[in-house]
C-alpha cells in the first residue's frame, strides 16, 4: 500500500510512540477481493438469516491505523458466518484512511480529513461540510440507523491489557459482561471533541433497547491486538444470540476468561491550553492512590485526581487543544 493521505496530524511523538510499542508489526490486509459487498455500499457485507431479529452490526478500521478489526472481520468472514435470526453486516469503515497506511509512518493513517469517530451527531452529518471522512459517514449511515445492536472494533496507542467501552447506560454495561472479554468493562461518556459513532443515535440514550460497545483491542500495531478482537467478536455473536456457539468458536475458540469488572467514568480531562503534558509516563490503568495528585499540566494549571484509588483510563499520546488527555475512573463492581 502506497501513502495516499493529505492529513498530517501531529505525529512525531505519536509515530515514535508507536513504533516503541509494537513488539511485532501487525500490517495491513489486501481488501480488494471485499470491496463489493450485497448492501450496495462498498466494503460492506450483510447475512440476513430470513427470521425475525435484531440487526448487528460489526464495524472495523473505523482509523485507518488500527488494524486489528480488520484482521478479526476477515478472519470472521472466511468461516461464512450465518446468522440464526435477524441480520449480521460487517463493515470495514474508514478504508481510505486505511489504504494509505504506511509502515513507516503508521500514525499518518489513522484519518484522511479529519477523525472519522467524531462526527456522529444528526447536526454535523446533515451539515454542508464535506470531508472524506463525512462523505463515508453519510455512506454507511443507513446501516448505523438500522443496527439494534453494534460492536466497534479499535486498538490503542500504548500498549496493556484490552477495554470494552460500554458507555453509560445499564443495557451496554449488561451486554459487555455477558460478552466477558476484555476484562475491564468502561462506562464512559464519550469525548468533548465530537460524538463518536457508538454514542450515536439510540446506541447513547438513557433508555432504549439499541446497544453499542467498542472494544480497545490492545496496541496497534501489536499482532494480539487482532488476536483479541477476534475474540471479542466471536464472544458478541454468540452473547446476542446472532449466532450459535459453536458457530461463533469457528471464528475463535475462546479460553476461559475472569468475570469482567467496571470502571465508571467520573472526568474526562479535556485540554483547554496550548500545551499539554503529563507529570511521568502514566500507563493505562494506572491508579493513583491519593486524592489531589498532579498528573499533568494544562497550560500551566496543575490536573489532579478528584478522589483517592483514581485510575487513569487511556491516557493519550495526542496532545492537542480540545482532545481528551485521559479519563479518570473508579472500580464499582
Amino acid at each position: 500500500m502506497t501513502p495516499m493521505l493529505q492529513n498530517r496530524e501531529s505525529a512525531g511523538p505519536d509515530e515514535a510512540m508507536e513504533k516503541q510499542a509494537a513488539r511485532a508489526d501487525l500490517m495491513p490486509i489486501d481488501l480488494s477481493g471485499l470491496r463489493r459487498g450485497n448492501t450496495g455500499i462498498d466494503y460492506a457485507h450483510r447475512f440476513d438469516s430470513g427470521r425475525p431479529g435484531p440487526e448487528v452490526l460489526v464495524a472495523a478500521v473505523v482509523h485507518g491505523n488500527e488494524l486489528c478489526g480488520v484482521h478479526a472481520l476477515v478472519r470472521a468472514l472466511a468461516t461464512e458466518p450465518r446468522p440464526e435470526r435477524g441480520a449480521l453486516t460487517f463493515c470495514f469503515c474508514n478504508v481510505a484512511a486505511y489504504l494509505g497506511f504506511d509502515p513507516a509512518a503508521p500514525a499518518r493513517a489513522r484519518f484522511v480529513d479529519e477523525d472519522f469517530n467524531r462526527l456522529w451527531d444528526a447536526e454535523t452529518l446533515d451539515s454542508p461540510r464535506r470531508s472524506s471522512e463525512l462523505d463515508r459517514a453519510r455512506r454507511i449511515r443507513p446501516l448505523i440507523e438500522q443496527a439494534d445492536q453494534l460492536l466497534d472494533l479499535h486498538s490503542m496507542q500504548t500498549g496493556g491489557e484490552p477495554l470494552m467501552l460500554a458507555g453509560t447506560a445499564e443495557r451496554g454495561r449488561e451486554l459487555a459482561i455477558r460478552v466477558g472479554f476484555p476484562r475491564i468493562v468502561v462506562a464512559d461518556p464519550g469525548h468533548a471533541a465530537g460524538r463518536r459513532m457508538r454514542d450515536f443515535g439510540g446506541f447513547g440514550a438513557a433508555h432504549g433497547t439499541r446497544t453499542a460497545l467498542l472494544a480497545e483491542c490492545g496496541q496497534h500495531r501489536d499482532p494480539a491486538a487482532a488476536d483479541n478482537a477476534t475474540e471479542v467478536l466471536a464472544r458478541f455473536l454468540a452473547a446476542t444470540g446472532t449466532l450459535r456457539p459453536e458457530a461463533a468458536r469457528r471464528i475463535c475458540d475462546w479460553p476461559e476468561r475472569p468475570a469482567p469488572r467496571v470502571i465508571e467514568v467520573t472526568d474526562r480531562v479535556t485540554i483547554r491550553g496550548q500545551s499539554f503534558r503529563f507529570v511521568g509516563n502514566p500507563e493505562n490503568l494506572d491508579m493513583i492512590e491519593k486524592a489531589g495528585t498532579v498528573i499533568g499540566h494544562d497550560g500551566g494549571r496543575p490536573v489532579e485526581t478528584p478522589y483517592d484509588n483514581c485510575v487513569l483510563i487511556m491516557p493519550s499520546r495526542r496532545l492537542a487543544t480540545g482532545q481528551t488527555a485521559v479519563r479518570l475512573g473508579r472500580y464499582v463492581a
